[in-house]
């Protein structure tokens, strides 16, 4: 069967629609090709129940690649050489002129199920390539598998040398695009005393250490709050930490909130504790917010792709309570300074305005389509 003549076909594999940050890029990058004349599939191996997951744009089309439960075997191999034929499947059916995927293992997949086929692979590495590939089996396979992909998309240039030189001579680095509600003038009133992040609550994002930080200078700043957007398992946690620490009537809690961009604005400061990230979408949007930012220094130079320290931001490292503590004494005691940052922090908005960054991805899908 013939591919349908017209438009060009570009279909999307992930994990999920889960919301997630890697989630929320594929769905905006599905929004954009869409709209800009593409036929664009979306296909997941799960699906999760409404409200839990992004919605996709309207002519979006969505398939599940996971085994139905008359499909499962009790054997694993055997399970997973169905799930390769599936998946396989679907590239022959939709016919796709090119396949994006993202997260460790689905980029495996996607190169398997699309070898002598005419489909253009590409596989992204949108996290730490050391979670997404954490032990020496996946590093390897990484190595061996990802040269055989049509294309290569990493988002730092740290990230390349996680891997063998054949796949850094051959990757491209291509940024997330900022959402457009972050889009606006930056406010330039006075501006609340309250410190603001925005993250899931786990071990990663490490909020304890903002705690523990704004517990230590909470007599000497009487009059700010913190406030943590987002949920998660250590939500307990963290509130009976703000209890023992004493901070419990000026720590905020609020919970996922819609319009995070407006709830923020008018912060004085703003914090990214991780352990390790990609690139934060939140970070991205804080600094397009123009507030003050203190940021952690990720292994994977999500931070330093951001950040120049002391120009628009501070970054501070990985774990370093003391670290966090000082920064923010220093802008919260400079708001001249703090306004500096938040100035030069409010120009990213140009650098990944959407209509630049998505661009940058339609040439490079272009390319790799015209082969």
């Amino acid at each position: 069967m013939k591919r349908k003549s017209g438009k060009k076909h570009i279909c999307f594999y992930i994990g999920s629609l889960h919301k997630g940050g890697a989630e929320r890029v594929f769905v905006n990058l599905a929004e954009y090709f869409q709209n800009t004349g593409y036929r664009v599939t979306m296909v997941t191996q799960y699906k999760f129940p409404e409200g839990e997951e992004y919605a996709l744009p309207p002519g979006v089309k969505r398939v599940i690649s996971d085994l139905t439960e008359s499909e499962l075997s009790n054997s694993r191999i055997v399970n997973f050489y169905r799930r390769v034929q599936k998946l396989h499947r679907v590239w022959k059916e939709e016919k796709p002129n090119l396949v994006l995927s993202c997260i460790g293992k689905n980029n495996f997949m996607t190169i398997v199920t699309t070898m002598f086929t005419r489909t253009r692979s590409v596989v992204s590495v949108v996290g730490e390539a050391k979670e997404e590939y954490p032990n020496r089996l996946m590093r390897v396979l990484a190595n061996h598998l990802f040269p055989f992909a049509d294309g290569i998309v990493l988002q730092t240039e740290r990230s390349r040398y996680f891997f063998h030189k054949r796949v850094r001579r051959r990757a491209v680095i291509l940024p997330n695009s900022l959402n457009p509600d972050f889009i606006k003038p930056r406010y330039e009133g006075e501006r609340d005393r309250q410190i603001v992040s925005v993250g899931r609550m786990d071990a990663n994002k490490n909020h304890e250490m903002m705690l523990r930080a704004f517990a230590a200078l909470a007599d000497r700043y009487p009059d700010y709050t913190l406030t943590i957007y987002g949920d998660g398992e250590l939500r307990g946690y963290l509130e009976e930490l703000a209890g023992r620490l004493g901070i419990t009537g000026r720590v905020m809690m609020p919970g996922v909130i819609p319009d995070v961009a407006a709830r923020i604005e008018k912060a004085s400061l703003f914090l990214l504790t991780s352990c390790s990230e990609g690139v934060s979408n939140a970070l991205i949007e804080a600094l397009a917010t123009g507030l003050p930012v203190i940021a952690t220094d990720v292994p994977s130079g999500g931070t330093v792709e951001l950040i120049t320290d002391e120009v628009n931001g501070l970054i501070i490292p990985v774990g370093d309570d003391k670290a966090l503590e000082r920064a923010m004494d220093r802008l919260l005691g400079d708001p001249d300074l703090a306004e500096r940052l938040g100035r030069e922090a409010a120009q990213i908005q140009k650098k990944l305005a959407p209509e630049r960054v998505n661009g940058l991805w339609r040439e490079y899908f272009e390319r790799i389509m015209e082969k």
